[in-house]
């Protein structure tokens, strides 16, 4: 967002107690509450504090790479910043795709002289009292999900891809069209669940998802007065204060619920549209229904999965990290521990934030 967060960027940069590592990755933790020993390394960015973000490098540099920030529905050079809202507000290359010296090209172009091709990842070494994981969620794989056509149609994308192709710094820059023609979009199918409570994917629900499509079809007949909604779920979970605006965007004649897994998403005869096939549960037959767009509800997944994570900490059967108790002064917050929504997630470090502080109090009242 960008509401709020450039007062919070400028709390941490004129605060003297925050230190901040960006583009670093912590290798190592020893030691125990009120005494870690913690080693952070710090990848090479190749530009240093003399840029000034002006953008002039990014107009010579000749590689065109994906955008990660887009899900790859947009390219950016090799050297970039990785969002409008970067912090530091500073470019940084790729490693991965930059030519270095055989271009150089940015190097030339600098009139501050911030750019450095032979610049070294350093190490960091920081002496703790405790620590916060906070590395938050990914979104499920949707290549996995053979019978959805992810991989096979461009018409088919996944629920964040929709939110920033909404996005006005988004790859359409807010228009809503179709990936494979640029055409407008006037149908969309929300797929529920796409591979969530799943024992060959996701065995969990994400709790969030429901909400993401409910309001992501009232953004779509917002842009769209038209527009027909088409949303295929197993259950509509929106527990709480939600259920009245699920009822209310649920009322709208262009959003029809149907409830019933989706099957196969298929070419439709003429190839320009896509149908989807899905096992109506109400009817007790399969519907077949011809849409211009697909959206795939993927569930949140855990950033970290499959990685070691900082010092001593579990993991749970869906790769969540789970904790020792408020004795082991390492303590996970937000969607490293489970999936949750932004209200939550916020909650939840502001308990892990007062859980690290009283380590903090209690190692000093020993010492």
């Amino acid at each position: 967002p960008n509401c709020g967060l450039e007062i919070n960027f400028q709390r941490l940069r004129d605060n003297p107690d925050i230190h901040f590592f960006t583009m670093a990755e912590v290798e190592e933790v020893e030691g125990g509450p009120g005494r870690y020993r913690v080693k952070v390394r710090r990848q090479a960015r190749y530009v240093n504090d003399r840029c000034t973000s002006c953008g002039l490098c990014v107009a010579v540099c000749p590689v065109e790479r994906p955008n990660p920030f887009d899900y790859g529905m947009s390219t950016t050079k090799a050297i970039s910043l990785s969002h409008e809202m970067a912090f530091p507000m500073k470019h940084a290359i790729d490693s991965a795709t930059c030519l270095f010296e055989e271009c150089g090209k940015c190097v030339e172009a600098c009139p501050y002289d911030a750019i450095d091709l032979r610049a070294q990842p350093e190490t960091v070494e920081l002496e703790v009292g405790a620590i916060i994981v906070a590395t938050g969620w990914q979104p499920y794989d949707a290549r996995a999900i053979t019978n959805l056509a992810f991989e096979h149609h461009p018409d088919v994308i996944t629920n964040v891809m929709f939110e920033r192709m909404l996005a006005g710094d988004g790859p359409t820059q807010g228009r809503l069209v179709r990936p494979s023609d640029g055409s407008p979009v006037d149908s969309v199918a929300f797929v529920q669940c796409a591979g969530s409570r799943d024992r060959l994917h996701l065995a969990y629900c994400s709790g969030i998802c429901c909400l993401a499509s409910l309001k992501e079809a009232q953004l779509l007949l917002e842009r769209n007065p038209g527009a027909q909604a088409h949303i295929f779920y197993i259950d509509l979970r929106t527990p709480g204060t939600y259920e009245a605006y699920a009822a209310r965007v649920l009322a709208q004649p262009n959003i029809r619920a149907v409830k019933g897994k989706v099957a196969d998403i298929l070419p439709d005869a003429e190839g320009d549209r896509l149908v989807v096939v899905a096992d109506d549960m109400v009817s007790g037959a399969m519907s077949r229904t011809s849409v211009d767009l697909v959206v795939l509800a993927t569930g949140m997944v855990p950033s970290r999965n499959g990685e070691g994570a900082a010092g001593p900490l579990a993991r749970d059967a869906d790769g969540f990290l789970a904790e020792g108790g408020d004795g082991s002064g390492i303590y996970a917050a937000g969607c490293a521990r489970a999936p949750v929504d932004v209200a939550t997630a916020a909650l939840d470090g502001t308990a892990a934030a007062m859980r690290a502080l009283n380590t903090v109090r209690r190692a000093v009242a020993r010492t």
